[in-house]
């Protein structure tokens, strides 16, 4: 017997409370394990055995299931040497208590008429030597007979039970762990830096590590141990060995999070941004839109005295930011991702999705931008190739949708 049941029958508790495991699940998986140790230890070949632990007490009680069959549920008769081939194996192993803890296969399925088995009569009862047992049984219902308890099975169920419980325990912090971080995947969480391994970082959340990636790091940021910095969940990954986090502060979701965070309009959802352009750690362009007359997309997100996006700008390390108005009409988006240059007139060609934007000789700098920066993030901003002429219509500088920057005077640019 387990000698302290009160102490077992408080951790079934427990574990149903605060882990969310229902109690008859554990005991089951313990039953399955009894009941496997037990036809190893004193079983026969081919037996059915079922057991049924009592917690209060911590006795095991076992006993033997046969299938009551009729002549239509069975195949022929065999061979020796069929016999031989196809018998359980002498040494055959207790199964492991699985993962899942739901219930085990059976070990053979109940025949039918449809599904014809080979007689066994250590799982098997014809129909005949049923009824002389049980009165009015039927083809296909279990007969069970109790078998005899061991000893030495209450010390056998103690640590079986410990075995479970502990199992159960690691088991659903696991999946606790994936559901809690789950439901935070494409947001952002905060976290403190454990240690770094080459150029990863490695974050601890509290219940889990987390890694930063070098390739999601913003480049020439230094982070420093016991540090806590902000990132992007943006994978969260189930492994036979736990759950990875993988964490990003390159996204271009890093920065809408951040908006969302500091802009109240952003998470109501009154403002949202429509469209991002990043490159993180240099310059970054945001689209903003209202769906309320009377606010002021820009304005919002830039806040009072530019307060909103100065705490954005902080986190990110000085990372400058344009924000400019969302507009559905292609010229005016164009027009205003191409900011803070003033642009002359720009022309729309849809079937090369293609925008020419004419900009005065003393604008084309700031139209360009430092190495062709400004005209590649409108190109991805907009999602049109733009190309930037002179007001004699030369051709200064290209950029594509994917923000491929070709011309001879990027390097002019501001």
């Amino acid at each position: 017997m387990i000698s302290d049941t009160k102490t077992f029958q408080s951790a079934l508790e427990q574990l149903e409370i605060e882990r969310g495991i229902p109690k008859e699940k554990i005991l089951e998986t313990i039953e399955l394990a009894l009941a496997a140790a037990y036809k190893k230890d004193y079983g026969k070949r081919g037996q059915i055995i079922r057991a049924k632990f009592d917690p209060a007490s911590g006795r095991s009680d076992f006993w033997q299931v046969k299938i009551v069959v009729d002549e239509s549920m069975l195949k022929p008769e065999e061979s020796d040497e069929e016999t031989a081939e196809t018998a359980e194996p002498e040494n055959q192993k207790v199964p492991e208590i699985r993962r899942s803890f739901e219930p085990q296969e059976p070990e053979e399925e109940t025949p039918t008429e449809e599904h014809k088995v080979r007689f066994n009569p250590e799982r098997h009862m014809m129909i005949d030597e049923a009824k002389k047992i049980k009165k009015g049984v039927k083809a296909g219902e279990e007969l069970t007979f109790v078998l005899e308890a061991k000893d030495d099975y209450g010390r056998i169920a103690a640590q079986t039970a410990k075995q479970v419980i502990i199992q159960r325990i690691r088991e659903a912090e696991r999946e606790s762990v994936y559901d809690e971080f789950k439901k935070k995947e494409g947001g952002i969480i905060s976290g403190i830096v454990q240690r770094i391994e080459g150029r990863n970082v490695f974050m601890d959340l509290g219940r889990i590590t987390a890694i930063l990636p070098s390739e999601e790091q913003i480049r020439g940021e230094r982070y420093r141990i016991g540090e806590r910095i902000k990132a992007l969940l943006y994978l969260v990954e189930k492994t036979p060995r736990g759950t990875n986090l993988y964490l990003s502060r390159t996204h271009p979701q890093f920065l809408v999070k951040l908006f969302e965070m500091e802009v109240p309009e952003m998470a109501s959802g009154t403002v949202e941004i429509k469209s991002v352009a990043r490159e993180p750690g240099a310059r970054s362009k945001i689209a903003v839109a209202s769906s309320a007359e009377g606010i002021d997309p820009v304005g919002s997100a830039v806040g009072q005295k530019g307060v909103r996006v100065s705490t954005v700008i902080a986190e990110l390390g000085g990372e400058k930011i344009d924000i400019i108005e969302w507009s559905d009409e292609p010229q005016d988006f164009v027009e205003n991702a191409l900011s803070p240059a003033k642009i002359l007139d720009v022309e729309i060609q849809k079937r090369s999705r293609t925008a020419k934007v004419i900009v005065d000789e003393d604008q084309l700098s700031l139209a360009i931008g430092r190495g062709g920066q400004n005209v590649r993030l409108a190109a991805r901003l907009t999602g049109w190739k733009i190309d930037i002429q002179s007001r004699a219509g030369e051709s200064v500088a290209q950029a594509s949708e994917e923000g491929e920057v070709s011309g001879e005077n990027i390097e002019k640019g501001e």
